[in-house]
């Protein structure tokens, strides 16, 4: 008995009860044009004239249902109400299925929250009046049980057994009002399958964005921070003894990490869906820079140039621009001190890039390790797959390590 009422304590039942009851309540404007057939078909019997009057009652109550805004509404509704998780109908958009089946699923649910909005209402609440009315014989009730043509009337400690019995039928019938609700809500509200799919798709672009914004931040913030580590240590030991080139190192930081905060200021408004400006575009034109920030840096680079890269543009240019940023970023991060090639090859046919580092314990001036998160080449290798390019890296030889990266000509779109 305790465990029948508990789910009545809950604030959620009490939510869904007056959900069913106000959808009911709702329907009542529609009631005078049901009975219009009614009314104008006398000679039906009763029987027939109330089964046509809740017929032509059902079918405007679906036709309501079939609104979009109607539907949204009940969706809403329903998430705060029934505490059901429901997500927002695809908006701006017909779906194939909305023309099948899957149309008449609102209505059928609107028709199916009314019929039990409407039948719980009417038992529980003579169930209500039952059990308050009987233990005081208020109102001249009373209680009488029939079997086999002997009627029983049922009166003192049994009136009270029995409103009690109706009481508990009453809390019975709300509880089931709700858990009908919550039941046929995610089946009938909840999104058909070609929303599924409309709903994929945007979770999957929505990654994509995502995925792409974290290659942006590795690329940008990665190099910055590995060069600016090494810049000031360079600054710090040439600071007594070559003032010139530690202040350059010094200048090289301030202009490297500048460049790093305006990526970072775009990709803070992408995630706060804010308009934050262009945004910054690094292109091969932006290469000569590069260099200069490695050079700095301490890092011997070795640039071989070959083709028109000015014919270099969109998206091969970008992708060709963050590859070898990261590239000879990991040069001098894991590189021995060496003199690091960086060759850059334009064709008709696509782009080939090439980073060679020497391998081994670093000779020159920095840290001699650094923290990675292992995600640089994976990265490198999905950005390089997305553009249906090439992708190789490993060791080249015993004391060198080679990446190299072949981009075809229709990544430039």
């Amino acid at each position: 008995m305790i465990r029948g009422i508990r789910p009545l304590l809950r604030g959620s039942t009490y939510a869904g009860v007056l959900f069913a009851y106000c959808g009911a309540l709702a329907s009542l404007p529609l009631l005078p044009f049901a009975l219009l057939p009614a009314l104008s078909w006398r000679s039906a019997s009763e029987s027939v004239q109330i089964v046509l009057v809740l017929l032509v009652w059902a079918v405007l109550v679906g036709v309501v249902g079939l609104a979009h805004p109607v539907r949204r509404a009940l969706v809403v509704s329903a998430r705060r109400l029934l505490r059901v998780p429901l997500p927002n109908p695809v908006a701006g958009r017909r779906t194939s299925g909305s023309l099948g089946l899957d149309r008449w699923r609102t209505p059928l649910w609107l028709v199916l929250h009314v019929a039990v909005g409407w039948t719980g209402a009417l038992a529980s609440g003579v169930l209500f009046i039952m059990g308050l009315a009987l233990p005081g014989n208020w109102l001249g009730a009373e209680a009488r049980a029939s079997l086999f043509g002997t009627s029983v009337r049922v009166s003192g400690g049994w009136s009270w057994v029995v409103a009690a019995v109706c009481i508990l039928l009453a809390v019975a019938i709300c509880v089931l009002v709700t858990k009908a609700l919550r039941w046929s809500a995610p089946r009938l509200l909840g999104p058909s399958a070609a929303e599924r799919l409309a709903l994929a798709a945007e979770r999957e672009q929505l990654l994509a964005e995502r995925n792409r914004i974290a290659h942006e931040l590795h690329d940008s913030i990665g190099h910055t921070l590995t060069a600016a580590t090494i810049q000031a240590a360079v600054a710090g030991e040439a600071l007594s003894a070559d003032p010139a080139t530690a202040r350059a190192a010094m200048r090289s930081i301030e202009e490297s990490t500048r460049a790093a905060l305006e990526d970072l200021d775009y990709v803070l408004g992408v995630l706060r869906e804010e308009q934050s400006g262009t945004a910054p575009t690094r292109t091969l034109a932006d290469l000569p820079e590069l260099l200069d920030r490695l050079r700095h840096a301490g890092a011997v680079v070795e640039p071989e140039l070959s083709g028109d890269l000015a014919q270099v543009q969109g998206t091969l240019s970008r992708a060709a621009y963050r590859i070898l940023q990261e590239g000879l970023t990991n040069a001098l991060r894991h590189g021995a001190g060496g003199p690091i090639v960086a060759r850059v090859a334009a064709g008709p046919d696509g782009l080939d890039l090439t980073v060679i580092n020497r391998t081994g314990v670093r000779t020159g001036p920095g840290p001699g390790a650094f923290p990675t998160s292992g995600h640089g080449l994976p990265g490198l290798a999905e950005r390089v797959r997305l553009l249906h390019g090439e992708f190789q890296a490993g060791p080249d030889g015993t004391q060198h390590w080679r990446l190299a990266v072949r981009l075809p000509a229709r990544a430039s779109a």
